[in-house]
């Protein structure tokens, strides 16, 4: 069975624990909470999917600070902070910053429980863009050097003999080196080679994030 993810919920609040504990085991949610952010540091497994809702205000490293310690670490785990009234503007900082949305106490369960499934979707989708990125990264680096100059022509519209004129090799050896670039890189079409290597060149595009405030209870 394909995994849900688990919700790390990080607040120093218990009541505000045992509440989201309670409210996501009722949709069977796994969830993990901490009471503070370097508790979460310590146990927290960058490989398991998931999301976070984080607190704004605790002692010691507080959610903004957590945050940034996060990106700076490279853990994309998409991020929902948690806010009071008074923190507003903090909260909206950290969605500049990346986060993935805030919420203000006190809140609803509805469109709570629908942000949370939409940030578990996007960890996924990340995971697994990821893994593509990796995937082909590691069939370009079994190709050969000649190979990688007759992939960058032909990933540009170059014909079998001007790549072979460019090159100074025959056309006989271009397409071999043709046929093998495309069966090492697993590739389908040209275009499906060319959308690979500007998947490695560019890296991951960023996820579409809707980011708004979920409402607070009315």
């Amino acid at each position: 069975m394909k995994s849900k993810g688990t919700v790390f919920v990080v607040d120093d609040d218990p009541e505000i624990r045992r509440s989201l504990t309670g409210l996501l085991e009722e949709v069977d949610l796994p969830v993990q909470t901490f009471s503070n952010a370097r508790e979460f540091l310590e146990a927290y497994d960058p490989t398991r999917l998931g999301c976070m809702l984080l607190d704004v205000r605790m002692p010691g490293m507080d959610g903004i600070a957590l945050h940034k310690t996060l990106k700076n670490k490279g853990i994309t785990i998409p991020v929902i902070i948690i806010t009071g009234h008074g923190d507003v503007t903090m909260a909206v900082e950290a969605v500049q910053r990346g986060a993935l949305d805030f919420i203000e106490k006190p809140f609803r369960a509805q469109p709570l429980l629908e942000r949370i499934h939409q940030a578990l979707s996007l960890d996924a989708e990340n995971r697994r863009r990821q893994a593509e990125n990796e995937a082909i990264a590691t069939r370009v680096a079994l190709l050969s050097q000649r190979q990688r100059q007759v992939m960058a022509l032909v990933v540009v519209g170059e014909t079998t003999k001007v790549t072979a004129s460019i090159l100074g090799l025959s056309t006989k050896t271009v397409d071999y080196h043709r046929a093998k670039i495309m069966e090492t890189m697993q590739a389908r079409s040209v275009v499906d080679l060319a959308r690979m290597l500007e998947v490695i060149e560019n890296g991951q595009p960023p996820p579409l994030q809707n980011c708004h405030a979920t409402a607070a209870s009315s």
